[in-house]
């Protein structure tokens, strides 16, 4: 499956190599077939089952864990958080799931810089879109952070919505990152280092 948002971006390539190629210049026509080829391949989404357990918080995104534990007061959001990391390169899905169910009470949309998504001071300064989740009587806030090749955030929840842990809930077009805080008393179960899939690994157990 493709997510929606990838399509213009393959019919743009497609368009012009299919003319092409109706035209007999079969090999003008390769390299914007190819283009949307790897556009297909960046919009991938593929289905996801999420594990069971209501206390569990799954990755909303693939790619590598950046950061796992405590969090950094001058990204995080006000108060104790625990902190988890998620840099996407261009080869990962870049769909992206809630990690845990509950309702959307919060959705903030900051503008900012495009720094490198890996280094630390991008999960504040750079332009992005928060989620905060009320799970019970807990709160779990998702970023999605723009990087040097992110041009924009697909973000399609609002305030008041349900939720269910592995929904998808938006998109990150290119490189960029992922930040999930979690309430201190949260168990982690990732380590720096490591890579997740979105809607399927277990970041942390509430």
């Amino acid at each position: 499956m493709i997510d929606r948002a990838g399509f213009p971006f393959i019919a743009a390539a497609l368009a012009p190599g299919v003319a092409l190629a109706v035209l007999g210049r079969p090999g003008w026509a390769l390299p914007w077939v190819a283009a949307a080829v790897v556009f297909a391949f960046f919009f991938r989404d593929p289905e996801r089952v999420a594990p069971a357990g209501d206390d569990l918080v799954v990755a909303p995104a693939d790619g590598r864990v950046l950061v796992a534990g405590d969090a950094d007061p001058a990204v995080s959001p006000p108060g104790r958080w625990l902190q988890v990391s998620i840099f996407l390169s261009p080869l990962d899905v870049h769909v992206n799931r809630i990690p845990v169910s509950g309702r959307v009470v919060r959705v903030r949309r900051a503008q900012g810089a495009r720094l490198p998504a890996y280094r630390p001071e991008a999960a504040a300064r750079n332009a992005h879109t928060e989620l905060w989740i009320e799970h019970g009587t807990q709160t779990i806030v998702v970023r999605q952070v723009v990087g040097i090749l992110a041009r924009r955030l697909v973000c399609r929840v609002q305030e008041g919505d349900r939720v269910e842990a592995g929904q998808r809930f938006g998109l990150m077009k290119f490189g960029s990152r992922m930040d999930v805080f979690l309430p201190p008393s949260a168990r982690l179960r990732v380590r720096r280092g490591q890579h997740v899939r979105a809607g399927e690994s277990v970041l942390a157990e509430l």
